[in-house]
């Protein structure tokens, strides 16, 4: 071989290698990003043509396609879909335009996502058709209907999380909406469908559970004040605060009372366990001004607020504390989860489950695994903690007094025979003469809890400002856990 053509070889096998690298680097570490696309129209075509995956929950199939003869080949479809509609969001290819799972999880249901490479390889190899991943939730079907139904019909939403792993069981927003409406291939009728939902004053398009209109938690916020206090060294559940009727906010006219309109519980004085248990705003709005903003927000940052969280795969919006509180009068309220303090049921489920989890709050998840079509297990998820929140002496203070309330305070109304109940209402103010909003959170069984829940009830439940977190938010939780510890 002459000189010239050995060069000629080298630098034909250089090109060669660096064409290799260039496009395996591009098949393997830049597919995901390149198919996630918007402007990629090519494989935005070639996934309508694909068989999507399946959304399943429970064993059952709660998203699949069907064969239609149009240029799009399959058509979405839900089943109970005004249930699950937060969840499994809706897929429109006229519109291009897709919600909740069917956009996060695109990649894995078109057969797209780097975790199927193989699996494609192998289908064009035998000279299968193309299919999409199915999608495993870690949803229970049975509790999923029993938080739907005891919703009742009311506007707000319910999340249920395992404590110790942080599996999402239910995540139920009211109302919901019909998606095999909004995802016919008629881009005229899913529009005029759309503008409908998105005109409509109940707002239905709104997921509650992590996002819509955030709101003050009220009381159930309470928890987190509580546990900053606890957290300083400086305090505990027997600690002693004033108990007069009603507390003048500082550098204010405005005063603030308990819900009772009386002092807390008999005495002079009234300790945290027994605020907590009777739900009592003027101690929490005294204890607030003593811990300060900056130690209640170190604290509730720990827990989630400030931070962004998500039910993993869906983002959520975040829940906040106020990073700069100007004066010791927004301090107090915040102390009973008024003022500026706004947040997601989902947060405030966390909340109660890192307390449940001995202060260890774990990353929220709905996606348990994505199943190839040959059923091989593509991905899976597991457990992973989001921060170790609170001491574990804390979190027995906290969780003490907050069977306290359910046994015979002011969330009687979460009772399950039989079984501790750990639990705390919320009673949000709007303004002027807007309805309450009622919250409730907890977990059960408290010694050893299965199951964290949250429930958010908007407009009052129906019942302006004379509805309670107790009587209105308490017994749908109650139903959802009961769910739970009967399976």
């Amino acid at each position: 071989m002459t000189k010239e053509l050995r060069r000629l070889s080298i630098i034909v096998l250089i090109m060669f290698l660096a064409l290799f690298g260039s496009t395996s680097a591009i098949q393997v570490f830049q597919a995901n990003a390149l198919a996630g696309e918007p402007n990629n129209r090519r494989t935005l075509l070639d996934s309508y043509e694909t068989q999507r995956g399946a959304i399943i929950a429970g064993g059952g199939e709660i998203a699949t396609s069907s064969p239609i003869d149009d240029v799009y080949v399959w058509q979405r479809e839900y089943a109970d879909s005004v249930m699950w509609s937060h969840v499994t969001g809706f897929l429109n290819p006229t519109l291009g335009t897709a919600t909740g799972l069917e956009d996060a999880m695109r990649q894995e249901l078109s057969g797209t996502a780097g975790s199927a490479f193989f699996s494609r390889i192998e289908r064009i190899v035998t000279g299968q058709p193309p299919r999409g991943s199915s999608v495993v939730l870690t949803l229970d079907p049975e509790v999923q209907r029993v938080a739907y139904d005891a919703m009742g019909g009311l506007t707000g939403a319910v999340v249920a999380i395992e404590p110790d792993t942080g599996r999402i069981l239910a995540m139920v927003s009211t109302p919901g909406f019909d998606a095999n409406q909004l995802a016919v291939h008629d881009p005229e009728a899913s529009e005029t469908t759309y503008t409908a939902l998105e005109e409509d004053p109940a707002q239905p398009l709104q997921n509650r559970a992590l996002a819509g209109d955030v709101n003050p938690p009220g009381s159930t916020f309470k928890l987190v004040v509580a546990a900053a206090a606890f957290e300083s060294g400086d305090y505990d559940a027997d600690t002693e605060l004033p108990n007069p009727e009603t507390y003048q906010l500082p550098q204010s006219t405005n005063t603030v009372h308990n819900a009772s309109g009386t002092t807390c519980g008999p005495g002079e004085t009234t300790n945290i366990a027994t605020a907590i248990r009777l739900s009592c705003n003027v101690p929490f709005a005294e204890l607030a001004v003593e811990l300060g903003a900056d130690a209640i927000r170190e604290t509730a940052e720990r827990l989630g607020f400030n931070r962004e969280i998500q039910a993993a795969p869906l983002a959520a919006t975040t829940s906040t504390y106020p990073d700069s509180i100007v004066d010791d009068a927004q301090t107090a309220l915040s102390g009973f989860g008024q003022g500026r303090v706004q947040a997601t049921p989902l947060q405030i489920a966390m909340v109660s489950a890192g307390i449940a989890n001995g202060g260890t709050v774990m990353n929220p998840y709905l996606v348990e695994e994505v199943v190839g079509p040959d059923l091989s297990v593509q991905q899976s998820f597991s457990p992973s903690t989001f921060s170790d929140a609170l001491e574990g002496d804390t979190a027995e203070q906290v969780t003490s007094a907050m069977v306290s309330s359910v046994q015979d305070g002011a969330a009687t109304g979460a009772r399950i025979d039989g079984v501790d109940v750990a639990g705390k209402t919320g009673t949000a103010e709007m303004g002027g003469d807007n309805p309450y909003t009622l919250w409730f959170t907890g977990f059960a069984p408290a010694d050893d809890p299965e199951v964290a829940v949250a429930v958010v009830v908007e407009d009052g439940g129906g019942q302006g400002q004379t509805g309670s977190g107790n009587t209105i938010a308490a017994p749908i939780a109650k139903k959802v856990m009961e769910a739970v510890l009967s399976r």
